[in-house]
């Protein structure tokens, strides 16, 4: 079994939350699969939800012509198996609360046009990146692109104001796995976790991540993402180890 591993980092980044918005908008502490598959897209040029929000204008959903899909990106590559790694200590980034003006004339009717927006930003995030190799036409063009050092659209973290940097790009040799302790981000299913890793101060990050878009409205859905040194007691399923680490394929 192989997978195509990668470094994928930025100076900034935002996920952003879609549920709170009061104060500041909130950005997810990673990156989360479908926005994953989203960069993925753009990096061999496939059409996202604006294309397709674009094919569907004017258009009844009663109609022919009406494309009730998922944009393009997520139709060709949500069967991708990906592991996700955190490269910062206990899998937590440094986050900042940023501030900035929306001056366009419809941004906002207080006087003078101007929405003042504060966004919470991630700082030098950076995640080892892994995908499965499922011996599909779509990951062989995922490979080619990035084994090449190519991409159609400028890819990015969350949104255009953060610039993705891809490096270390490699295929590598995956394993059986070994031990019950899990490297990489993994979907909770445990009532109780044993013990840390020895001469390790034990850490246990969880979050509330996007895992799936919606059928028919294009919601997120989601799952409870898990990163821990502790002992995991029910292994998931597409589990494989790669340079003497676990790492969980979602």
């Amino acid at each position: 079994m192989k997978a195509l591993r990668f470094i994928l980092s930025g100076k900034t980044a935002c996920f952003r939350k879609p549920d709170v918005n009061v104060f500041a908008y909130f950005t997810y502490n990673n990156i989360h699969k479908p926005s994953l598959l989203g960069m993925l897209g753009s990096i061999i040029g496939l059409g996202g939800h604006n294309q397709l929000s674009d094919k569907n204008q004017g258009l009844k959903k009663s109609s022919l012509s009406y494309d009730g899909g998922f944009p393009e990106f997520y139709e060709k590559l949500k069967e991708l198996k990906i592991a996700i790694t955190p490269l910062a200590p206990n899998g937590y980034f440094s986050k900042k609360i940023q501030t900035f003006n929306n001056s366009v004339g419809y941004a906002s009717f207080e006087q003078g046009g101007n929405l003042i927006v504060r966004e919470q930003w991630l700082e030098n995030p950076q995640w080892q990146i892994l995908i499965l190799d499922d011996e599909s036409e779509i990951f062989q063009k995922i490979s080619d692109y990035l084994l090449g050092g190519k991409s159609v659209f400028i890819p990015y973290l969350g949104k255009n104001d953060h610039p993705a940097k891809i490096d270390d790009v490699k295929m590598v040799e995956l394993s059986a796995p070994f031990g019950n302790y899990i490297d990489s981000l993994f979907i909770k299913n445990f009532d109780k976790l044993g013990f840390a890793k020895e001469d390790e101060r034990p850490y246990l990050f969880q979050e509330v991540s996007p895992m799936r878009l919606q059928k028919d409205y294009h919601f997120y859905e989601y799952e409870t993402l898990v990163f821990s040194n502790h002992e995991v007691t029910s292994l998931p399923h597409d589990l494989y180890s790669n340079d003497g680490k676990n790492y969980a394929f979602i």
